[in-house]
């Protein structure tokens, strides 16, 4: 069965769709459904929630085998449509564990361990739930807990016409891993509100919150939640903010050798302002608070402003931003250089205000993170001068310009070597030595990975304030003149940088030409 038969029969039957290739078959409760009637009917018991079961099946008109499992289990069935290849091998799977774990599950109910305590749990006590919400309630934390497993960065709960899909984020690009019948969009919406404590009668307006989650391991897992009101109802968008899967150090960047002495050396300094740009999620967060947690030492006083503050770190004293409240980045800002600080980070200058007082702070002993929304170095600096910002007070007060962007790497189990013609990688950027000692690989795809990629890493333009780009500044050069200063000082390009990725077998030419 294909994909689109599959969304078909779930459209016929009204019922939710389901990617198994984005389910943890681990989770799948074990002795619940006779080995036998799992292979017998190849229906796939996802989660058990009190007395429902959530079944995975590709073929819901089979009435007989629905009959024998409720009769079996003695409990009421949700169906949830799958394609007939995932499920066979799912199937073989599971049925292979159960075989396998027979003597362990029975020491489990020997001891009365509930099997649901491994299932995700959320901090908000659910105590009280009515009834009928239940189901929904189990519905949003497997989801929830699907993401974290997957290395979702984002949740997409998207209502239509005639469906509800759910779609989840992973390496940069949005997949589509569920749908779900229409009529229950405004009971998940209302859930989430709930749980991130936003206004749930509020329903013409767009609405902020945070909620956080445990799960099994009992790590924390926090979620910045976004409402909007759309056409045919709320769309909901959820950011997981898992510090476990950020890695802080240097080496985990991305950055080559250069390029990381350069960032080491300029957040060394006493003064002076660090730029890190970007569009969007693009890893400027992690690459901040990277150079953050090496600066966090008990001798220095750091401060943040963040809108919001996306990852919790001891010794850093940080500051949501509230616009309401009157607290924003440039009231922040100046609340903060009233504390005594040595290392100030602003989450991102928007205006000349916050502009102007973060380049004053880094010109009078402080040193100053922070973030703009610009393709390149060279267009930062231009972005600050029409912010208002007096050329002068730039060229004396920027230190460090970062730009970067995320590619995704290769597969390391499936990736295929390839052979790519000289003239061709010659004319995309190559040198001749990368050309000559590079190994080209491109992606297949399979179980362990999403179309050949898994992970991704950054690639970056590292460009220190030169005294010959000082010049410039102050000569107010248009950004075109500014570039072509920085290939002049021989940093490298984000081209450049993702090339060299290309050419050591980390990711695909193709990759590389879409990001950069």
């Amino acid at each position: 069965m294909t994909l689109a038969i599959a969304t078909a029969t779930a459209a016929r039957f009204k019922l939710p769709w389901l990617d198994l290739g984005t389910y943890d078959i681990n989770q799948c409760p074990i002795g619940l459904v006779d080995s036998a009637l799992i292979s017998r009917y190849q229906a796939l018991p996802l989660f058990r929630r009190r007395r429902t079961l959530y079944l995975a099946v590709s073929n819901p008109g089979e009435i007989s085998a629905l009959d024998d499992i409720k009769f079996n289990t003695g409990l009421t069935l949700e169906l949830v449509v799958v394609e007939d290849d995932k499920l066979a091998s799912a199937v073989k799977q599971l049925v292979g564990r159960q075989e396998s774990d027979a003597l362990g599950l029975a020491c489990l109910q020997e001891d009365n361990v509930n099997p649901d305590q491994f299932d995700i749990l959320p901090d908000q006590d659910s105590d009280g739930v009515k009834g009928d919400e239940a189901p929904i309630v189990s519905l949003i934390n497997k989801v929830l807990g699907d993401a974290i497993q997957c290395g979702a960065s984002d949740i997409h709960f998207e209502p239509y016409e005639t469906n509800y899909r759910i779609r989840f984020r992973i390496d940069g690009l949005l997949q589509e891993v569920m749908r779900l019948p229409v009529k229950i969009s405004r009971r998940i919406a209302s859930r989430l509100k709930i749980l991130s404590q936003m206004d749930i009668s509020e329903k013409r307006k767009a609405q902020d919150g945070r909620t956080k989650f445990r799960t099994a391991d009992d790590r924390t897992v926090n979620f910045r939640v976004s409402n909007l009101p759309t056409l045919w109802g709320e769309k909901v968008v959820l950011r997981i903010m898992d510090r476990s899967s950020a890695p802080m150090g240097i080496a985990s960047l991305g950055m080559d050798e250069r390029q990381k002495l350069i960032y080491l050396e300029a957040i060394k300094r006493k003064q002076g302002m660090i730029l890190i740009t970007g569009p969007t999620g693009s890893g400027k967060t992690v690459s901040l608070y990277t150079g953050l947690a090496i600066l966090n030492t008990a001798e220095l006083n750091i401060s943040t402003a963040e809108d919001p503050v996306e990852i919790n770190l001891d010794g850093i004293n940080q500051v949501s931003i509230k616009h309401h409240g009157g607290m924003d980045f440039a009231g922040a800002l100046r609340a903060l250089l009233r504390q005594d600080p040595d290392v100030v980070m602003v989450g991102e200058i928007r205006d000349r205000e916050t502009a102007e007082v973060a380049v004053k702070a880094a010109q009078t002993g402080h040193l100053v993170m922070s973030t703009l929304h610009t393709n390149n170095a060279a267009e930062s600096l231009t972005r600050l001068r029409n912010l208002g910002v007096p050329t002068y007070n730039l060229a004396t007060s920027v230190s460090l310009i970062i730009a970067q962007r995320l590619l995704r790497l290769l597969c390391n189990k499936c990736k295929e070597k390839v052979k790519i013609s000289e003239k061709l990688l010659l004319g995309e950027g190559f040198t001749k030595s990368q050309v000559s000692g590079g190994k080209f690989f491109r992606p297949t795809g399979c179980k362990h990975c999403r179309d050949g990629y898994r992970g991704r890493t950054g690639i970056y333009e590292v460009v220190p304030i030169t005294e010959a780009l000082s010049q410039l500044i102050m000569a107010q050069d248009s950004s075109i003149a500014l570039a072509e200063a920085v290939r002049r000082g021989e940093f490298l390009s984000l081209r450049q940088s993702a090339l060299i990725k290309v050419a050591r077998g980390l990711t695909s030419l193709e990759e590389a030409t879409r990001v950069t």
